[in-house]
């Protein structure tokens, strides 16, 4: 985006953007010139069809600085080609995209079974929501999304994907696209953060002004041992 010297101001404009990409209104269904009265549980009805899986992601596209936007076009194929490849290779943006990765060919053996590598590298899905606003909304391709090497064999496409629509454009962009993702896009981030907080667990660090406030040693077991099994149940999808 251009910024020289970055603020808290500049990153909660990027995360309101983000949210924002999210919860504006959107068209109840297809066809329908009603907007979705609540957003919030409809996510939740689309992305968390397990009570094991809660955790979501946010990719958003385009986003870029106000001055180069008079400059720049986007095609919903263009978009959508680079959002599912954000998806599937883990990128946290539309820079630095590693096209190299690919879903599993049918016929292959589980990710589970596969090397640690390739595991690591493809992002597997239990279900994605797609967010489309702006001009032509109607022409988008989702095929791509529907793919059932995206997902996990227990969840077929037609249950796992959702797509949200309305020709509203948003902050200025004539075309933009959301993703939200129940998938393991989190899941090296979160494991090496429970791997930090047990280090100074057991080092004791800070423990004691959490004590005195009647947090017992206990209640950090009880939190590492959730948040383990959130971290082994993703990686296992």
């Amino acid at each position: 985006m251009n910024i020289k010297q970055i603020s808290f101001r500049d990153l909660n404009q990027v995360l309101a953007h983000q949210l924002g990409s999210v919860f504006q209104p959107t068209y109840s269904g297809e066809g329908s010139c009603h907007y979705r009265r609540n957003p919030l549980g409809d996510l939740m009805e689309n992305l968390v069809p397990h009570p094991e899986f809660k955790m979501l992601g946010v990719r958003n596209i385009p986003q870029m600085s106000e001055n180069s936007l008079p400059y720049s076009a986007f095609t919903w194929a263009g978009l959508l080609k680079h959002l599912r490849q954000m998806l599937i290779s883990h990128a946290k943006m539309e820079e630095g995209i590693d096209w190299q990765v690919q879903p599993p060919l049918p016929g292959l053996p589980p990710l589970g079974k596969m090397s640690l590598t390739r595991e690591q590298r493809f992002n597997t899905s239990l279900a994605n929501l797609v967010i489309l606003r702006g001009r032509d909304v109607q022409s988008a391709n989702l095929e791509g999304f529907k793919d059932p090497a995206l997902y996990t064999s227990w969840l077929g496409p037609a249950e796992a994907f959702s797509a949200w629509k309305t020709q509203r454009a948003f902050t200025g962009y004539e075309r933009s696209a959301a993703l939200v993702s129940n998938s393991q896009f989190f899941l090296k981030p979160l494991d090496r953060i429970v791997g930090k907080a047990w280090d100074m667990f057991a080092s004791k660090a800070y423990i004691h002004q959490y004590t005195k406030f009647g947090i017992e040693e206990e209640d950090f077991l009880d939190s590492f041992t959730l948040l383990e099994q959130v971290v082994a149940s993703y990686r296992n999808l």
